[in-house]
């Protein structure tokens, strides 16, 4: 019976796991000693009771650094905290529309439509044909200019107008 390959662990290789004969040694006060050796840089770390933590393993030789292995990963969580919550997730809102539209319900489309974009939001305006509109796509067509040239100053068209079956497709971004 063959034994599985030993699990990846995740993050830097710490004290022993470190796997190179030389390494550029930066101590805990960010001082550059150049290159040392691994067992040596190894006793520096032990002498202040930190930990040797390989910062680039891919640079020749690698990157240690003399740290509180622990104090190192809490703050790397807590700047990925951070990045997460000021990522904005974009969403893509839906405007459905028809070819012979009223004008207040239009109005009250393009309403929606710009609150959307005041949320950072993208819109999809789909405008359906149903039976015999299919005839008229110009109709369509001039709906969906007058749409793009309302918002032209808040939002821009990621997406021309296009047909995809009965119902012709524009996005627009917010600015």
């Amino acid at each position: 019976m063959k034994s599985s390959a030993a699990p990846t662990k995740e993050g830097p290789r710490i004290n022993r796991e470190i796997r190179a004969r030389e390494v550029r040694l930066i101590d805990s006060e960010g001082k550059n000693h150049g290159i040392v050796p691994f067992l040596d840089a190894l006793g520096l770390a032990e002498e202040g009771g930190l930990d040797l933590v390989e910062i680039d393993p891919n640079s020749q030789p690698p990157v240690c650094k003399i740290l509180d292995y622990g104090r190192f990963r809490f703050l790397e969580q807590k700047r990925a905290a951070e990045a997460r919550k000021k990522q904005k997730i974009v969403e893509v809102k839906e405007i459905k529309l028809r070819p012979g539209i009223d004008d207040h319900d239009y109005d009250t489309k393009m309403k929606a439509a710009r609150r959307f974009f005041e949320e950072g939001d993208k819109v999809k305006v789909t405008l359906r044909f149903r039976g015999r509109e299919i005839a008229h796509q110009d109709l369509g067509y001039r709906l969906m200019t007058r749409v793009k040239a309302e918002t032209a100053s808040i939002a821009k068209v990621e997406l021309e107008p296009s047909m995809e079956g009965r119902q012709m497709i524009m996005v627009l971004s917010p600015r």
